[in-house]
């Protein structure tokens, strides 16, 4: 199954990349899924201003950038979105990217780590969530939320997480987030059959 990891800070001197870079390396012996890092630095989306809803267009789209980015989301099984926190939220780039397409994110589960000051990023995911339904995801429970203001060394100067707990979180939020997709994926696959079955007859 194939998993995207969307990075969604586009600041210059950004500490969501240490956050990524932790995550893809960790994600290498995690073989239930090959995983792919989308950097939203790569996909310059403008604010939405179509006529239509994205939930009223199919593919292929328009412009360009746009179809390239729906064909990556539609063929993931799963999402792990890395997320700072911008005044109790997350970044703007961010809502573009999951408002630019719709049909691709149906029926998938999506899980996220934040990252921040005194709440870790936590808020940001909270408003998520919400997002996530409306896009007909599963936003699992587990997630990780990164304090990188609190006193405590988080990572080291050469980037390695020195903060192991976080290692244990992100195993139980990949088991998590693995018995999510396989569940759903099996789900859309009947779907597809049943609908292919209606056309044929």
């Amino acid at each position: 199954m194939k998993l995207k990891v969307i990075l969604s800070s586009v600041r210059d001197g950004r500490q969501g990349e240490k956050v990524a870079n932790w995550v893809m390396d960790e994600l290498v012996s995690y073989t239930q899924f090959e995983s792919e890092l989308l950097d939203l630095k790569d996909y310059k989306f403008p604010y939405y201003e179509d006529s239509l809803s994205a939930s009223q267009l199919h593919m292929p789209y328009e412009p360009k950038l746009r179809q390239q980015w729906a064909e990556k989301i539609a063929e993931a099984d799963a999402f792990l979105i890395i997320t700072p926190e911008y005044n109790h939220s997350y970044p703007a780039v961010l809502k573009s990217a999951l408002d630019v397409i719709y049909h691709e994110w149906n029926n998938k589960p999506v899980s996220f780590i934040s990252y921040g000051g005194s709440a870790n990023g936590s808020r940001s995911v909270e408003h998520l969530r919400l997002v996530a339904i409306e896009l007909q995801m599963a936003a699992i429970r587990e997630g990780i939320h990164i304090g990188l203001f609190s006193g405590e060394q988080i990572f080291s100067e050469s980037g390695e997480m020195i903060a192991k707990s976080n290692n244990r979180k992100l195993e139980k939020l990949m088991s998590s987030l693995f018995w999510w997709a396989d569940a759903l994926r099996t789900a859309r696959l009947k779907t597809n059959e049943v609908a292919n079955r209606k056309v044929a007859s």
